[in-house]
């Protein structure tokens, strides 16, 4: 059966004693796309991915993995990797590797071959015969990674993956996640930092108090939720700057950032400036970044609102 959709959720719903954690959740993924999933926590993002991983099933609605039953793709065609990290801490690292890669259909020789290979790029080549429990959080979570991924599957299914990870691996692996996306790859991956999803992905989701409240392609949303901010960079006076129009000034980034009335037109704060013999370097609407869409939609009401990571 072909369908263009990695993963379609149709009217999901979940509930606990009475609390619904998902809420007639629609999706669909793209194949060979990137897709956040995000939201602030308790938003209901680890409970749609243990759906979509058949850990919980749903009280109403319906998945589809790659176009078929779930049950027939999950084991050698996805890669999960969960948020609560546990790893065999008695089992030697390649020891582990190849068993759970052979239970994913991978013959001994192959998982052994690939294994070796991810250990030699992770730069644990030299932990390979150590006990997991030798090795630090970090490198346990480096393991795990591996042990996702040795089977290749089709869809990668990713639950808060870089979290307790120091900056400079979680470079290795965002590089490892856009590298599967060119090969054709399909990555789910839930997360609350949003400078990270916002280098990643091609497609978000954001889910707030268990319903979807934004769903498509990154660069289209940003450009319907930009609103009144225009960036001015100039030399000269700066009497024009104010007007009718703007509500406030706030010092940006190499420039001068104007917050509007809703409804305001920034042309009128244009021609003023040409008038004034300023000399504008720069005069744009401000794209959103992702962290205020977020606070945006999900902020308001929500008991915690994740941090943002700035590099």
């Amino acid at each position: 059966m072909t369908d263009g959709c990695a993963v379609r959720l149709e009217g999901v719903t979940k509930r606990f004693s009475g609390h619904t954690a998902v809420d007639h959740l629609d999706l669909e993924i793209p194949r060979g796309s990137i897709y956040g999933l995000l939201g602030p926590n308790g938003s209901g993002k680890t409970t749609t991915i243990r759906m979509i991983m058949g850990i919980l099933l749903p009280d109403e609605g319906r998945v589809t993995l790659l176009g078929s039953d779930p049950a027939q793709t999950r084991r050698q065609k996805v890669g999960y990797l969960p948020e609560e990290r546990g790893v065999y801490k008695k089992m030697r690292v390649l020891e582990l590797l190849v068993f759970l890669a052979e239970i994913r259909g991978v013959p001994r020789k192959v998982g052994r071959g690939r294994a070796g290979d991810w250990l030699d790029r992770l730069e644990l080549d030299g932990w390979a015969d150590r006990r997991l429990e030798d090795l630090s959080k970090g490198m346990q979570q480096k393991v795990q990674f591996i042990s996702t991924v040795l089977h290749e599957p089709e869809l990668l299914v990713l639950d808060e993956p870089f979290s307790g990870l120091d900056p400079i691996n979680q470079e290795v692996l965002e590089a490892i996640v856009l590298e599967f996306r060119r090969s054709g790859m399909t990555v789910l991956f839930s997360t609350h930092l949003m400078d990270q999803a916002e280098r990643l992905c091609e497609r978000v989701c954001l889910i707030s108090r268990a319903r979807r409240v934004l769903d498509g392609e990154l660069k289209e949303i940003k450009q319907r939720e930009r609103t009144g901010v225009v960036a001015v960079s100039f030399e000269g006076p700066a009497d024009w700057l104010a007007g009718p129009e703007v509500m406030r000034q706030e010092a940006g980034p190499g420039a001068v950032h104007l917050v509007l009335h809703e409804g305001a037109d920034p042309k009128g704060i244009l021609r003023r400036g040409v008038a004034s013999g300023a000399a504008i370097h720069r005069f744009e609407v401000v794209e959103p970044r992702l962290h205020e869409i977020f606070l945006r939609h999900a902020g308001a009401g929500t008991t915690r609102v994740p941090p943002t990571v700035s590099r």
